[in-house]
């Protein structure tokens, strides 16, 4: 089970909010995400692994998009560890220090589904029609996301 992370507030004076949301991505950035990205931190806010230490997640190359990438994290949490979809996007979220909306829009947006279709994606024994979805949308990546269904617990 994976330790919650723990959260402080602070405040910051006028200078530096105005530096945090000059370089936020709305709707995506929170201001913990922007001071990661500049600050000299190991990337992503926890490491999520199992009750035996293993991480959850393959390590995708710098050239797997994120999308790609969250969107394979969110499916490997709920196939092989039991979670829900919503549950899965909030781990996601957790792990890269994104807001859980960037998540869901990586899976609704950019693959033109709304939230319940793709939970009829994840109910079915058989991911055939997710991967061959993922294929279609990022085709350069067919090898990873093969793989990656490979190990995935049908």
């Amino acid at each position: 089970m994976m330790n919650p992370i723990r959260m402080h507030q602070i405040d910051v004076d006028e200078e530096v909010y105005n530096f945090l949301k000059q370089h936020a991505e709305p709707f995506k950035d929170t201001p913990n995400s922007v001071l990661r990205r500049f600050l000299p931190l190991k990337s992503g806010t926890v490491e999520i692994k199992d009750n035996n230490g293993r991480k959850f997640f393959p390590q995708f190359s710098e050239s797997v998009p994120n999308a790609l990438a969250q969107i394979l994290e969110m499916i490997i949490l709920v196939k092989n560890q039991g979670l829900s979809r919503v549950e899965a996007t909030h781990k996601v979220a957790d792990f890269r220090g994104i807001t859980t909306q960037a998540v869901i829009d990586k899976y609704c947006r950019q693959l033109g589904k709304r939230a319940y279709e793709v939970d009829e994606l994840l109910m079915t024994s058989n991911m055939d029609e997710f991967k061959t979805l993922l294929i279609e949308r990022f085709p350069y990546h067919s090898k990873v996301i093969e793989s990656t269904f490979d190990e995935i617990k049908r």
